[in-house]
């Protein structure tokens, strides 16, 4: 009897613990219309329209914007060629994210998603009144299709990303995600995919460019255009979704336009003359000079600041390492004391800007002081691979008088210079077989040349040739970007309202075919970093830590120059829009703006007099 009841008891016991892990752990299964990365989304599930935006501005007149370059390919996803501005537009995706907050998605396709507790996979819900451009539905099909074609003839690192991802059509109106991995950063990613109609792409191959425009799922089609010199897009009339709550409010006019011009000077005239509206600026002597005269005096033109603190990324002078004479850490460091920030603010920007000091500018991943003890336990399996002075000096930028006089920060470079087996002989900068160190910087359009040129005379003066190559077609430039066919360039490092997944592009050597790993990094500190920010996406306290030991490792490895930013929107524009009173958090919010048929008139008026 007492081992009939023992075994009993035992068995009782075990049900009972076994049951209470199973509800411990019990899958749940969430139904909604809206997905937060971290944390709940702003919004509720019955928001009539974005707060930034006036539900009720009126629809109608053109949009006129100037753009330097040139286009030649009408395929976003294309592996050539350059695209014009605005291309976006012509299509949708399954849900989308707003100006508010950051990897925060609402339904648009998809008009709700259900999704286990465990993130091991989401079926999205497509809404039936979705249609093409052609008028043609939106089905499951189609969503599968876009993500295969995407997998086989997109970009390499969207194929890297969501390898081993599943996609299968439920239904005609029902589709679902299996993740290899239970994580909720790839669950969400799907949310922003473009949806390309089955019926026009399944016969073009996607990763070649277009001469003509595609047919899209968004609210914009090509209305004129002529490759290379302007496009003209048209608001569609037929759009399934115009009065979506997503798009309420936004993108009021009928038309945009985009007009390309080869000359910055021939830009900024035309702007002046009124051949297109809206301008935004990023060179500090232009602003502070030229917006000058009757047009803005006579408010014909405003002229605004507009004060943000939106996060920054790190714009700087990248090297790419992947080039032999970069492997070295001492010579980045040696290169990066000869730029001279201070006399370049004080001389060519008007003290307009604040220099870099973080991928994270305006955050609070931004790496500062000493690191912390939980930063100290991340980094401490790699301090062999590590400078030491990175656990025990605050990393400091070198800073000068801006009087141009830098001879101590050229000696300490020439130091550097030597302890990396250089020597300076004959006014020449020589390696131990008596090649001169030489180097190309290759910039985008003539914005940088004058900050270029300074930096390359102090270059030169320890003996290094260093060629400025100004690209003036977006296409070549892009291409050898692809190609990696560069020693220097200016990139944008990092950024976001807090460190994401974007950073495996940028830095993550699984990537290094990326365009976005401008330094070409292939480094196990940084691999193991990075992976630690997608891994603890919704782990506050450890994100914090490995955003800052990531920023922190960067700058100690000098993998770039930080150059300088400003936190305020610069912008002009001919006095013949409104706009809400509310800007978003994160952007300027000019996709909110609308035409005021009022101000239009008045300033027709006062050109005619």
């Amino acid at each position: 009897m007492k081992v009939k009841y023992l075994i009993a008891t035992l068995t009782t016991f075990i049900t009972l613990i076994t049951s209470s892990y199973l509800f411990a752990n019990e899958i749940t299964i969430t139904k909604t219309k809206s997905i937060a990365l971290r944390g709940e989304p702003l919004y509720t599930e019955n928001f009539e329209h974005w707060q930034y935006v006036n539900p009720q501005a009126p629809k109608g007149g053109e949009f006129r914007s100037g753009a330097s370059g040139t286009f030649d390919n009408f395929n976003r996803y294309a592996q050539r060629g350059s695209t014009p501005l605005g291309i976006s537009g012509l299509f949708d995706s399954l849900m989308v994210s707003n100006s508010d907050e950051s990897s925060v998605y609402y339904g648009l396709i998809a008009q709700y998603i259900e999704y286990p507790s465990d993130y091991s996979w989401v079926i999205y819900h497509l809404n039936p009144n979705a249609k093409f451009q052609d008028g043609a539905s939106i089905t499951a099909e189609d969503v599968v299709f876009s993500f295969e074609l995407f997998m086989t003839q997109g970009v390499p690192q969207f194929r890297t990303y969501f390898e081993g991802v599943l996609v299968q059509k439920i239904d005609t109106l029902k589709v679902k995600f299996t993740f290899p991995k239970n994580e909720k950063t790839l669950l969400v990613n799907t949310a922003d995919l473009t949806i390309l109609p089955k019926h026009y792409y399944q016969k073009i191959e996607l990763s070649e460019p277009f001469s003509e425009p595609p047919l899209g799922s968004g609210q914009f089609k090509v209305k004129q255009y002529k490759m290379g010199k302007f496009i003209v897009y048209e608001r569609d009339k037929n759009y399934w979704a115009t009065n979506h709550r997503v798009n309420k409010g936004l993108n009021n006019f009928d038309f945009y336009r985009y007009d390309y011009y080869l000359d910055q000077i021939v830009l900024f005239e035309a702007f002046k003359k009124g051949e297109y509206d809206f301008r935004s600026e990023n060179v500090s002597k232009q602003w502070a000079k030229d917006y000058v005269g009757e047009k803005f005096e006579s408010n014909k033109i405003i002229k605004e600041e507009i004060n943000h603190q939106k996060p920054i990324a790190n714009q700087s002078f990248a090297f790419n390492i992947q080039q032999t004479i970069f492997k070295d850490a001492k010579v980045r460091e040696a290169i990066a004391l000869l730029f001279d920030f201070e006399w370049s603010n004080k001389n060519l920007f008007y003290g307009a800007y604040t220099r870099n000091y973080s991928m994270f500018i305006n955050t609070k991943y931004a790496a500062t002081g000493l690191p912390s003890k939980k930063e100290v336990e991340i980094l401490t399996p790699f301090k062999h691979k590590l400078p030491k002075e990175l656990f025990t000096e605050v990393f400091k930028l070198p800073i000068t008088k801006g009087d141009g006089n830098i001879r101590d920060k050229t000696r300490k470079a020439l130091q550097l210079f030597k302890e990396a087996g250089y020597s300076f002989k004959d006014r020449k900068l020589v390696d131990k077989n008596g090649k001169q160190f030489k180097f190309e910087l290759m910039i985008y359009g003539k914005t940088m040349e004058r900050v270029a040129i300074v930096f390359k005379d102090n270059i030169e003066k320890i003996g290094i040739i260093m060629n400025v190559k100004i690209m003036t077609d977006s296409a070549q430039y892009i291409n050898r970007m692809r190609e990696r066919n560069y020693d220097m360039v200016v990139a944008h490092l990092g950024g976001g309202v807090f460190p994401n997944e974007n950073l495996l592009f940028e830095w993550h050597s699984d990537y290094l075919d990326s365009t976005y790993n401008a330094v070409g990094t292939t480094d196990e500190v940084i691999d193991y970093l990075v992976q630690g920010i997608v891994d603890n996406q919704n782990n506050d306290e450890n994100l914090l830590a490995y955003g800052r030991a990531l920023d922190r490792v960067v700058l100690w490895r000098h993998y770039s120059i930080p150059q300088w930013h400003i936190s305020k929107y610069r912008v002009a524009y001919w006095n013949k829009f409104s706009r809400p009173e509310q800007t978003p958090k994160y952007a300027l919010g000019a996709d909110s703006w609308w035409y005021d048929t009022k101000k239009a008139e008045q300033l027709e008026k006062q050109e005619s007099n």
